[in-house]
């Protein structure tokens, strides 16, 4: 089976994943609309979330898929089985310790996170956002062993159920909004709980599977025989610089949800939907490609094969230019669109439309940056190298802020947006640069001539798109949601036959772009 195949695979699952958030962001839209018990809830949501990625699909994910490819070519089955049991043990009980400080502290946290909020005018948003944080704070320790799961499960090439899980809490914040809403005092708590049973959810069904590979993790060696584990030793000192880089690129995020919290109320909800929609190409291409190029060049690294290890990056970069470049300028040029059609209904109205569609517009200037680094930084972790990152993210943090003074003043949340962006492909440019001069990838024959063939694709689409801008007013659609659905459904069908088309007629064909797995 093809390395195309399989990040095809995570795509379609996470496509759906995708709708199925995308469908819930809309009834949040429609039913919350983006007022302060709205930025609350995002607010409170981002906490656990900003955790997880930090200890779980992050730092964790990057020190213990490399190592776990490494033992499980050169150990025995008993040896894996072991550093599985240990590794989930210790991860269980470190991650309980996180969760039992950030309830208690949850006052603090959400103060660090939104400072905003303390002003007397927004008293009753700051204890919702108390409330929720402890209500939704263990949902890390669900998701850190899901990481845990997912890591597995692609070392052993089962994409297909992480892939999909994610799809279970979209699931379970739509039904709890739709049949718990109605029944509390403060509907918003409802989106907190429908968290948490997603959780839990994801949780089960990738513990399933791990059982079905004759994986479950088992508790019987005890936190003393884990924590001397050599290798949990080796994981846990790649975690540390991990820990670190990942930490970095979340401080930024922390800190730019802070800043929104002083903005206009609906900010951070304006933040939250624009990033929504950069969440269909990062995941569709970045992370499909990364999910499945880290095994891969794991384990080239561990035939010292660099001839497959260069090739598997090269391969890697030229889909997210085939792919990214037409996903950022279809963002930009069909902004206003996209953001009508999703969320312009009920309580979310044309002015919140014209303020999330500036957030899109600016996101998607760093959209390409984005996807790469789901590309190059695999190409120092499969090494486990993992500080050259770190020093990357430092540097790249000290510069959105930066732009955040320079752009915040003059763009507002936008200007938030467009930070974090120009900060991404700073530090993708940083990762590309330093990968050719340690000789860990050179560029392969081709790329001039892949280059011209994107440039008249990526013109056919500006045209159709500009054409749709002088002809449809979005906004005045809303009464006909159906014709609106339509038209985008349509335009989105015309863009991509413009731009494939053309890339036919250049010469593109797909058989260039496949890949069998090393």
């Amino acid at each position: 089976m093809s390395l195309l195949r399989s990040a095809a695979t995570i795509s379609g699952l996470t496509l759906f994943s995708r709708i199925t958030g995308m469908l819930r962001d809309i009834l949040i839209a429609s039913v919350y609309g983006a007022g302060p018990l709205t930025d609350a809830f995002w607010v409170a949501f981002r906490i656990p979330n900003l955790l997880r990625r930090l200890f779980a699909e992050g730092a964790f994910s990057q020190a213990f898929v490399p190592i776990l490819g490494e033992v499980r070519l050169r150990d025995d089955h008993a040896t894996l089985r072991r550093l599985l049991d240990r590794v989930a043990l210790m991860l269980f009980a470190s991650l309980c310790g996180v969760t039992l400080l950030g309830t208690l502290g949850a006052t603090w946290v959400v103060t660090a996170m939104a400072s905003g909020m303390r002003t007397a005018s927004r008293a009753k948003e700051f204890e919702e956002a108390i409330w929720m944080t402890r209500l939704m704070f263990p949902y890390i320790i669900c998701m850190s062993l899901v990481a845990f799961a997912s890591g597995v499960l692609n070392t052993f090439r089962r994409f297909a159920v992480p892939a999909f899980t994610p799809v279970l809490l979209n699931l379970s914040m739509i039904g709890a909004s739709l049949l718990l809403a109605g029944h509390l005092d403060q509907p918003i708590h409802a989106l907190a709980i429908g968290v948490m049973a997603g959780g839990i959810l994801q949780l089960t069904v990738q513990w399933i599977a791990l059982a079905r590979l004759g994986l479950m993790p088992r508790y019987g060696d005890g936190l003393r025989a884990a924590w001397r584990d050599p290798t949990v030793h080796r994981i846990l000192r790649q975690m540390l610089p991990a820990t670190l880089g990942v930490s970095v690129a979340q401080l930024s995020l922390l800190i730019n949800t802070n800043i929104a919290t002083w903005l206009t109320p609906g900010s951070v909800t304006w933040l939250s939907f624009a990033d929504r929609l950069m969440e269909f190409p990062t995941a569709l291409l970045g992370v499909a490609l990364g999910t499945v190029l880290l095994p891969s060049l794991s384990a080239a690294h561990a035939r010292e094969d660099h001839q497959a290890y260069n090739a598997l990056l090269d391969w890697g970069l030229r889909l997210v230019l085939l792919l990214g470049l037409p996903a950022a300028l279809g963002m930009a040029l069909l902004s206003d669109g996209l953001v009508a059609t999703l969320f312009n209904y009920g309580a979310f109205s044309a002015h919140d439309v014209a303020q999330t569609r500036l957030a899109v517009m600016a996101y998607a200037a760093g959209l390409l940056g984005l996807l790469a680094i789901k590309i190059l930084a695999p190409g120092f972790y499969a090494k486990q190298d993992i500080r050259t990152p770190v020093k990357i993210a430092i540097a790249v943090l000290a510069f959105t802020q930066l732009m955040n003074v320079a752009l915040v003043p003059w763009l507002a949340h936008a200007g938030l947006a467009l930070s974090i962006g120009l900060g991404a492909s700073a530090n993708a440019l940083s990762l590309v640069i330093l990968l050719r001069r340690r000789g860990l990838y050179t560029p392969l024959p081709g790329w001039p001539g892949f280059i011209l063939k994107l440039v008249p694709a990526l013109a056919a689409i500006a045209l159709v798109l500009i054409w749709t801008n002088r002809h449809l007013d979005w906004v005045a659609l809303g009464p006909h949601p159906g014709q609106r659905a339509a038209w985008l459904l349509g335009i989105l069908a015309l863009t991509a036959l413009a731009y494939f088309s053309t890339l036919f007629l250049f010469g593109f064909r797909p058989k260039d772009f496949t890949r069998r797995r090393s």
